[in-house]
């Protein structure tokens, strides 16, 4: 998809030298990809510690030394 945007020059400069993006629109890619992971690992991360069921670690190693 074409979008033009406004970016700073010297901010998409840095993302392509982080990123080891050859071109703009990679170094832009690359960032919006990125951003998405990082929603997607935080809201996992809230779920964390939510679940009742869950083995705990004693659980844990109670069933590995019945093994």
């Amino acid at each position: 998809m074409k979008t033009t945007v406004d970016l700073p020059e010297e901010d998409l400069k840095e993302a392509m030298r982080h990123s080891g993006a050859k071109t703009k629109t990679e170094a832009v890619a690359r960032a919006v990809a990125d951003f998405n992971r990082r929603q997607r690992l935080a809201k996992l991360a809230d779920k964390l510690g939510t679940f009742k069921d869950f083995m705990t670690r004693d659980d844990l190693r109670k069933m590995r030394e019945t093994d």
